[in-house]
């Protein structure tokens, strides 16, 4: 899966950086040439900012349909801080992809009162809507662990996305954050499908050791510009072609 954008970075970060609709179509379409099985979708606004526009992310999905047909698309739900659950969930009903990316902290902030985050996740579920779970620390795994056993997330379709490097200081991941990862996958129900993503440069790294232990991988400018061998990458495309290579080689 390729994440070509994200909430924060702007073309002063990368100038290829795609912000438009019709600069992350035109993205997709490279990185499925060069090996992309699926998009993350972020949209942004007028001003270059984050958001949960319906529109948007109607105009962008219908575009992608025409363009790239045979990509899958998954939007993100990400709050940067101004988003509540409820509108999350509202841009996910509205817009009713075939797939969303949920932070579990986002949707159920207290476990104690899930009622929200189960009707969520149980509306995914009649809608055939796919959800990835994003699970930022070990911490956030054994949450989900306990969201599965009080029966607020539905033991169906389980999809979830370790984050490496999130909580470093500098946002830079190490091959090693994975392990803690590993060892608590252990304890939940084997029928779940898995994957990362990594900040920082050590990305290449962290998604092949990922992909040598039965995980998928997310690559590009979302989480980090620069290819194995710390030259700065040109594009999305160009991080998808390196890492396609070495996880197929």
């Amino acid at each position: 899966m390729v994440a070509p954008n994200g909430a924060r970075k702007t073309k002063e970060d990368h100038p290829n950086l795609p912000i438009t609709i019709s600069e992350i179509v035109r993205e997709a379409a490279n990185c499925f040439n060069k090996g992309a099985n699926a998009i993350h979708a972020h949209v942004r606004d007028k001003k270059g900012d984050h958001c949960l526009d319906v529109g948007l992310y109607r105009e962008l999905l219908s575009e992608l349909d025409i363009k790239i047909p045979e990509l899958p698309v998954q939007i993100t739900t990400e709050a940067v801080g101004k988003f509540s659950p409820e509108e999350q969930f509202e841009v996910v009903k509205l817009v009713q992809p075939e797939a969303a990316s949920v932070a579990l902290k986002e949707m159920m902030p207290n476990i104690k009162y899930p009622r929200l985050a189960q009707n969520f996740y149980n509306f995914a579920i009649e809608n055939n809507i796919q959800i990835q779970h994003i699970l930022y620390s070990v911490e956030d795994l054994k949450l989900f662990k306990k969201a599965i056993e009080l029966n607020v997330i539905p033991k169906k379709n389980l999809q979830v996305l370790y984050v490496l490097g999130r909580y470093d200081k500098n946002f830079q991941s190490k091959k090693e954050d994975l392990d803690l990862f590993l060892e608590e996958h252990k304890n939940i129900i084997s029928e779940i499908d898995w994957g990362i993503c990594a900040f920082g440069r050590a990305e290449t790294d962290c998604l092949i050791k990922s992909n040598l232990h039965g995980g998928k991988v997310r690559v590009g400018f979302e989480n980090n510009f620069y290819n194995q061998d710390g030259t700065l990458a040109s594009s999305n495309a160009e991080r998808v072609a390196e890492v396609s290579k070495l996880i197929n080689a």
